[in-house]
């Protein structure tokens, strides 16, 4: 068996369901940046992430992007989970936000799973509770927070995904994730400067706080 299948999921699954795991997946080391999920993709197989970390993301009809939430490792994706059960399309993407690792689990055994194994269901019913306050999360970040609040918690929400107070990233970057203007974006960074909040530098800031 996979010592990092066993070191992160080893708490969740009984050895049984480990093995099956272990038997029946492909190991991927994806680097920053790779998009592994598209719009409009039928997924064959679900992944569960060991180390790094993946941001989903929604596309609009004009092609406009809105981050919706991080995964990071012990994690799989709720939307992901509808659309391997389902046999839909995917209705978001996903791209790594820094190296990452993932145990591809192919779709078939989602089901057999969570007749066979109680841990795998509540695993699966966990991650969708967990998704939805996420989504909730960002829902009313849109609705109740301006947008200089809501570009700050995404920018310490990056500090803590990375681990590292340095961030690279553009503010074109920022915006598309935020979906709003990289003029607006530009702006609210020199403001949060200006209070010693970060610093800026070229296609990277600093966090000052947390």
């Amino acid at each position: 068996m996979r010592q990092d299948l066993k070191t992160h999921y080893g708490h969740l699954f009984e050895n049984e369901l480990l093995e099956e795991i272990n038997n029946v997946s492909t190991l991927k080391n994806i680097p920053e940046g790779t998009q592994i999920i598209d719009v409009g993709q039928t997924l064959t197989k679900m992944p569960l992430l060991l180390e790094g970390a993946i941001k989903i993301l929604r596309d609009d009809d004009n092609g406009d992007e809105l981050l919706l939430y991080f995964l990071e490792k012990g994690d799989t994706c709720a939307m992901t989970l509808t659309c391997c059960t389902g046999s839909a399309k995917s209705e978001i993407k996903a791209i790594t936000e820094i190296d990452t690792k993932l145990i591809m689990v192919p779709v078939f055994y989602m089901e057999v799973w969570m007749g066979k194994y109680k841990s795998w269901r509540d695993f699966v019913l966990e991650s969708y509770q967990t998704r939805m306050l996420e989504l909730l999360d960002t829902i009313d970040k849109i609705a109740f927070l301006k947008m200089d609040e809501r570009l700050l918690n995404y920018l310490k929400d990056k500090a803590m995904i990375n681990g590292n107070t340095k961030i690279k990233t553009t503010h074109q970057e920022i915006a598309y994730e935020l979906h709003t203007s990289r003029v607006v974006i530009s702006r609210l960074l020199k403001k949060l400067e200006l209070q010693k909040a970060i610093v800026l530098h070229r296609n990277s800031l600093e966090l000052l706080t947390l």
